[in-house]
């Protein structure tokens, strides 16, 4: 079965400064090092941060302004890349979970715009969506609680009504994270700055060329927009 992969009509109408990459992989197992090369795009950030806050990047306040307009305090619920900005602008360095998670963290705080990846084996098709939440979407927290996202709140859906990201690019769901079984894998970019569709076509060039040197597998990549909206991968 194949999987389209999309951003639902709403989204891109109340969010037309939306720009939006997709990867998918097969084959991407743990047993590779991938310490350096991520090490070298965390480098990018800490020079970054050394003049200034994640709170001044131009791509973390457009993010801050899209969480207002969905309702969500920007301060308190902070977007993926600005929270890991944050941890290694305190701690200096960014924790391990896991190689492919890890290099793709640490390309996301090189370009500061959200990088999911999500378990495509954890995800039931025909649809990927992100969407207004009704409310009555199932989403389950790394601690294994249980949670519905508000209404109106913009999240990853699949076919079976299950959530897999709390407040858009926030949090990802436990359900579908990455892990020592993970074979399947996509990777979801999301910028909304000014000059955000050429960031994200950096990043998932990155990503592309970090998986293949790192796993030797071959990838699918798609950059979308309002007119080619979906990402078509295999489940």
């Amino acid at each position: 079965m194949t999987v389209r992969f999309r951003h639902a009509d709403p989204v891109r109408a109340a969010y037309p400064e939306l720009s939006a990459g997709a990867l998918y992989a097969t084959g991407v197992r743990t047993a590779v090092d991938t310490r350096q090369r991520a090490a070298g795009h965390t480098s990018r950030a800490l020079a970054r941060l050394a003049g200034t806050t994640e709170g001044e990047f131009p791509e973390v306040l457009a993010w801050r302004r899209a969480f207002s307009r969905m309702g969500v305090r920007p301060t308190q619920y902070r977007s993926a890349s600005e929270s890991l900005l944050r941890r290694l602008r305190k701690e200096g360095r960014l924790p391990s979970i896991h190689p492919l998670v890890d290099l793709c963290n640490a390309v996301s705080v090189a370009y500061a715009v959200p990088v999911a990846v999500l378990d495509v084996d954890r995800i039931t098709g025909p649809l990927l969506e992100v969407r207004p939440a009704r409310g009555d979407e199932t989403y389950t927290a790394f601690g294994g609680a249980v949670e519905h996202p508000a209404p109106g709140e913009v999240t990853y859906v699949d076919s079976t009504n299950r959530s897999h990201a709390r407040r858009w690019t926030h949090r990802q769901s436990g359900h579908s994270a990455v892990g020592t079984r993970t074979d399947r894998v996509l990777v979801v970019a999301e910028a909304m700055h000014d000059g955000g569709a050429d960031t994200v076509a950096a990043v998932m060039k990155t990503i592309e060329e970090e998986v293949a040197a790192h796993w030797g597998v071959t990838t699918a990549t798609a950059l979308l927009t309002r007119e080619t909206p979906e990402f078509v991968f295999a489940e």
